[in-house]
């Protein structure tokens, strides 16, 4: 599988894979507009664009999952066709999703057979795995369930997988997206040192330091089109993220000087069970947040964040009244809109179909959430125009993006809807805000937006909670930071004080603390 190809010495030699005058129209839609791209042996090449600007639909149609209207694709100089991810794979061509494709119940050997040869038997996967992990650092046990695996574990399977099959050129989608800083460090370097075979790799993040730190080349897309290709080593993260918008991306600004209010929103030894064999359980969760501050909870995803904000809000009902506090009252037992008449809100982290329901409008959207409240219905009827009025108002304040006046939340884009979601419960200036995952999947200038909403909010007084996976965000907005790990939190750190390694082997459960309120 080892190659010895010198990437350095390949200048004269036509690309690994040209796309030339790619196009790709979904109706009216033209997602990729006469798109050129060159990936060369033995580089890592950065794909940078915002949600909408055409990445994931040149990916598909690199990998044959979508064939274009118009282009060529050349591989090695040769004009090809890629019907499907099978042709690609017979070609070299690998991918890693974002999203993991992994069967639970299956061994770590099993889920890698099911994309070999039958003919192969299960020791030679075995083998081959060892062979595999032990050259790029990439240690798995064969006979693991893949249940018991933590999300770095599981993405080695991804990784393990597709390089089994021995790719010349290989795709990787937000591939840090859930790793601890420590296994994203470990992962650049089996990056590199297979890029070192002669591989070229396809790197695919919204992370721009980590493209300035890993590619040497980077093609930045928007709305479809190609709009700059340049060296991230020489360029700021600043300059790369104005390239991907279109325009100059502001700085959150730190929080005029205040005085911090009292306890607003306290977990107190708060545990739930699971609600299916694979959740994650919540074990004596302690956690104390005054008015005036913002606490974010770090952590790899599946360690118990779904069942914590659920928690929270009231979606699911702690034992006792005790285990939920806001502004002093036991809430425990009470539900999300008892909560919501305590001043407090939320934001969950799926936009559509959660925080928000896809077929209705932006105004029937805001009944979803205020109706608990008043202002938008009494009575068990409906005031629409006051509806109408509060959806006006945050499409005014958070910049909300849409085609016409009152559309379906569904035909806004990830970071419009975003916006909205957010805005529509910050604008009740409630006293306590928990919100999950911000920023996930949204353009930079709309995560600029909600953080400085969330650091404005805390400013006047309320209590944030912020639960993410992007240690860039929480640095950037908490004034403490707890981790999460197999659903038990940790003891709060001032931001100030804690950096990345620290949060990053708490990630991992290797710096075990007693947590306790702050």
């Amino acid at each position: 599988m080892a190659r010895s190809l010198d990437p350095q010495g390949q200048a004269g030699a036509p690309p690994l894979v040209s796309l030339r005058g790619i196009v790709k129209r979904f109706g009216e839609l033209t997602a990729n507009d006469g798109v050129d791209l060159d990936i060369r042996a033995g580089e890592i090449h950065a794909l940078l664009g915002e949600n909408g600007a055409g990445k994931s639909t040149l990916v598909k149609i690199l990998f044959g999952l979508l064939q274009p209207n118009e282009g060529e694709i050349r591989w090695q100089g040769r004009p090809i066709t890629l019907s499907s991810p099978e042709d690609a794979g017979r070609l070299g061509i690998g991918m890693v999703f974002q999203h993991f494709s992994l069967f639970d119940n299956l061994t770590v050997a099993e889920n890698i057979a099911v994309a070999l040869p039958r003919s192969e038997s299960r020791r030679s996967v075995a083998r081959r795995i060892g062979e595999v992990g032990q050259r790029y650092g990439l240690a798995l046990e064969p006979e693991r369930p893949v249940w018991t695996l933590s999300a770095g574990e599981r993405q080695r399977i991804e990784i393990v997988r597709a390089l089994l099959r021995e790719p010349k050129l290989l795709i990787l989608d937000e591939p840090t997206s859930v790793l601890t800083p420590q296994e994203a460090d470990t992962l650049f370097l089996t990056l590199e040192k297979l890029a070192s075979t002669g591989c070229g790799l396809l790197y695919i993040t919204h992370r721009l330091e980590e493209v300035k730190r890993l590619c040497t080349g980077a093609t930045v897309m928007r709305a479809g089109k190609v709009v700059a290709a340049c060296d991230p080593r020489v360029e700021s993260v600043r300059r790369l993220a104005s390239l991907m918008v279109g325009s100059e991306v502001t700085e959150v600004r730190a929080a005029p000087a205040h005085q911090l209010g009292p306890v607003r929103f306290e977990l107190r030894q708060l545990s739930l069970a699971p609600e299916d064999v694979h959740g994650v359980p919540l074990r004596g969760v302690d956690l104390a947040v005054r008015g005036g501050e913002i606490v974010g909870v770090a952590g790899v995803a599946g360690n118990g964040q779904a069942e914590l904000f659920a928690a929270m809000s009231g979606e699911r009902l702690a034992e006792g009244p005790d285990a939920v506090v806001i502004d002093g009252r036991p809430v425990g037992r009470e539900d999300i809109d008892a909560r919501r008449r305590r001043q407090a809100a939320f934001v969950p982290e799926e936009r559509n179909g959660h925080a928000a329901a896809p077929n209705l409008t932006l105004s029937e959207n805001v009944v979803l959430s205020r109706h608990a409240t008043g202002g938008v219905a009494k009575g068990g009827l409906i005031d629409s125009r006051a509806a109408a009025a509060v959806a006006a108002e945050v499409i005014r304040v958070f910049d909300v993006r849409k085609g016409r006046a009152d559309p379906p939340a569904g035909t806004l884009s990830g970071g419009n809807l975003q916006k909205f979601v957010v805005g529509r419960e910050i604008l009740r200036e409630p006293g306590v805000l928990v919100v999950n995952q911000p920023t996930w999947g949204v353009d930079a200038g709309a995560a600029a937006t909600i953080r400085q909403a969330l650091v404005d909010l805390a400013a006047r007084g309320a209590a944030v909670v912020v639960i993410s996976q992007d240690l860039d965000e929480i640095f950037a907005i908490a004034d403490r930071i707890a981790v999460i790990h197999d659903g038990r939190l940790s003891a709060t750190h001032p931001a100030r004080e804690i950096d990345r390694e620290k949060i990053g082997l708490l990630m991992a459960g290797s710096a075990e603390e007693h947590p306790h309120a702050a």
